[in-house]
């Protein structure tokens, strides 16, 4: 069957899709300078075999990201969405291990967010992040270009109920451990062994009364008292980076 198709713009976001071999590019729109640029930084590589390449000037290029306010940096793609691997392949792949890590976010939308939040878990070595599929803009330019190139580097599941997914881990020996700023205990308090599940909330009412149910601990990130909150994409790096670090450690 033959796969929808979508634009992504900017150098990371294409470079990264031309460089991930399980990602087929259809075509490459570019302008002179973007190819001469590419051929220089991957010259051990030819990233443009096998794709169909057409040349366009910088104005012709704006037409394709006007809508979103994006700079396409002299480089446009159309590619297909990747093949989907479902959780429970996933858990069935990885059964010897037990230091996954893996994020779900539940009703996170914004696509700068989500690619930021994909841009932190590619470089901290989280495994995976589970989205509910109904709320994930799977092809946002937007998305694409804030995660700099790393939608290509992680796994990235759309599950059609978060809670049904969490029951699903949590008999498979996931912890599920939820962020919550009203929580008392700070997450650096706790061990973090064996395999587990960040969940963090929406943008504006975080986590709802369920997925709290749902999750073993709830911790929160100790900020300055003076300030209400972070962003949601900066308290999911600081959570990544630190579990990174441990179990570099350990």
């Amino acid at each position: 069957m033959k796969k929808s198709t979508f634009y992504i713009v900017g150098r990371h976001a294409v470079i990264g899709a031309l460089k991930n071999p399980s990602r087929r590019v259809i075509r490459l729109f570019l302008t002179e300078d973007s190819k001469k640029k590419i051929n220089t930084e991957n010259q051990h590589i030819n990233l443009l075999k096998d794709v169909s390449l057409f040349y366009k000037t910088k104005k012709e290029l704006d037409k394709y990201c006007s809508r979103e306010d994006l700079s396409h940096q002299g480089l446009v793609a159309e590619i297909e969405h990747l093949e989907e691997l479902s959780v429970k392949d996933f858990v069935n792949k990885n059964l010897n291990r037990n230091d996954i890590n893996l994020v779900a976010l539940e009703e996170v939308t914004d696509p700068r967010n989500i690619g930021s939040i994909i841009r932190s878990a590619a470089s901290f070595n989280i495994d995976g992040i589970i989205v509910k599929e109904r709320s994930y803009p799977s092809e946002s330019k937007l998305l694409y270009k804030s995660a700099s190139g790393c939608t290509e580097m992680i796994n990235i599941f759309q599950v059609s109920n978060i809670n049904t997914t969490l029951k699903y881990l949590k008999s498979k020996n996931f912890w599920v451990s939820g962020f919550d700023g009203k929580s008392k205990r700070d997450f650096t308090e706790h061990e973090w062994k064996g395999n587990n599940v960040l969940l963090f909330g929406s943008e504006g009412y975080g986590l709802n009364f369920q997925t709290k149910k749902n999750s073993d601990f709830l911790f929160h990130i100790n900020i300055n008292k003076n300030v209400e909150s972070l962003n949601i994409a900066n308290s999911a790096s600081i959570v990544f980076h630190y579990l990174n670090v441990k179990k570099e450690k350990s």
